[in-house]
């Protein structure tokens, strides 16, 4: 019999029984059997000591908070065709170190997640892993913006949604089709997920289009690139219906299409991806390539309209655009070096961090529970009794250094090493298996 005790733990749980109270938790063979109200009135000693196996963990840790499981809607695991860099087992391990209990993954891999066996694949190699793999399958075949992938069959072995990653689909019509398809798959339709970008706009953009562009001499990537792109595609969503999904935005322009756009009703959601909550275009003085993000890291106008995005709920998700890297891709001239940093492990601080002052703590984990699996469509998991658990562990407070030590992906591409940030994961709870972040792994009753 499997049995865990969550011990005094704060409960952030939106709309949930026990928000915002402080409970002790029984996990029993992975269903929360018993939530105590608060410390006072949860399980006595005596009732613990007699309900709870010799073998039972015990997880109590001060200033620990709880919410319902995260979900990251944008990840990279490099698998299959560039394993060294990530793969699938190092990519949700990443995950939940991270916080994450279930993490939807990108189909620009080698070969392309373009058919319903590669999604078989991926979920056959997840099999086992307390954090769910939600495979995400190709718009378009090879990614080449020519043809439609067959997103029937993807969905039917298992795909939760459609992206061409980072890459534009430039013909209306074929973008028409994509929305009008997957209107008709699954309950609801699944989501059309799209990175706004012209490409001719963007041809050989380094960072922000800018003052700080200028200085440095590099080529810019305007903030134009994004939202006539964006305006396109929000063209052809009130035309057609569907559910068009924007994957990290960056521009306050952006952020305003989409606000008058759910004024209209239209089915569109949003996702930011967390360093862009935080970090400016200032950091490329530099020309460290750990900063070289796609979209850029833009100035301090464009951060603030993205944070008010978040609060008002314009932005439906924080995603960690986990993009693993090795050396002989990242670090090299600036010009020379791929776009992407891993995101998985700070994701949450990052947020937290850029987010102090500016919102709740309620809001921004609801950026990071409901607001993604809206998204995807998928029911809302709340921290109650006769549910099986899915809960994600964290300290919003702590002030901390990320280190060496706190990274479990196989490639370290981040800028966040060394940095201070404020609040940390502590581990994940799904089903009847804890996982605790390393220096953690070893705290039990």
């Amino acid at each position: 019999m499997s049995e865990i005790l969550l011990r005094n733990m704060k409960v952030v749980d939106p709309g949930g029984p026990h928000h915002d109270t402080e409970v002790d938790v029984l996990v029993r063979n992975g269903v929360i059997e018993k939530v105590g109200k608060n410390t006072s009135a949860s399980l006595s000693a005596a009732k613990r000591s007699a309900s709870l196996s010799a073998d039972s963990k015990v997880v109590k840790i001060d200033g620990a908070h709880i919410s319902p499981g995260w979900v990251d809607l944008r990840a990279h695991f490099r698998d299959p065709g560039e394993e060294w860099k990530q793969g699938i087992t190092n990519g949700l391990d990443a995950a939940a170190a991270g916080g994450f209990t279930a993490v939807a993954v990108l189909p620009s891999t080698l070969p392309t997640v373009d058919t319903g066996s590669d999604v078989g694949h991926l979920l056959r190699k997840a099999e086992g892993h307390p954090v769910k793999l939600l495979p995400l399958g190709a718009i378009t075949k090879g990614l080449k913006g020519e043809q439609l992938a067959e997103l029937h069959d993807l969905h039917t072995a298992g795909a939760v949604g459609f992206s061409d990653d980072q890459h534009t689909i430039r013909n209306a019509r074929l973008m028409l089709l994509a929305l009008q398809y997957s209107a008709g798959l699954g309950t609801k339709g699944l989501p059309v997920m799209v990175f706004p970008n012209d490409p001719e706009l963007a041809r050989g953009g380094q960072m922000h289009e800018g003052p700080m562009s200028t200085r440095l001499g590099m080529k810019g990537l305007p903030p134009l690139a994004e939202t006539l792109q964006l305006q396109r595609d929000l063209a052809i969503l009130e035309y057609t219906g569907g559910h068009l999904h924007v994957a990290t935005i960056s521009t306050a322009e952006s952020v305003e299409l989409i606000r008058q756009a759910k004024a209209k009703k239209l089915h569109v959601t949003a996702s930011v991806a967390a360093h862009n909550l935080l970090l400016d275009d200032g950091c490329l003085r530099g020309f460290e390539t750990c900063y070289k993000v796609l979209p850029p890291l833009r100035d301090r106008t464009h951060i603030d309209a993205l944070r008010e995005g978040v609060k008002d709920g314009t932005i439906d998700a924080i995603v960690s655009d986990h993009r693993p890297e090795d050396r002989e891709h990242k670090v090299l001239e600036f010009g020379a070096a791929n776009f992407g940093i891993i995101g998985l492990e700070t994701a949450f601080a990052v947020a937290n961090t850029a987010m102090k002052g500016h919102t709740t703590l309620r809001r921004l984990i609801e950026r990071f529970t409901h607001g993604p699996r809206a998204v995807l469509g998928l029911p809302k998991v709340h921290i109650t009794e006769g549910v099986r658990a899915d809960i994600t562990l964290f300290d919003p407070e702590v002030d901390w250094v990320c280190g060496e030590e706190d990274l479990v992906s196989r490639s370290h591409n981040t800028p966040f090493l060394g940095q201070r940030l404020v609040g940390k994961v502590i581990g994940v709870l799904v089903g009847g298996e804890v996982l605790l972040v390393p220096s953690l792994a070893g705290v039990k009753g």
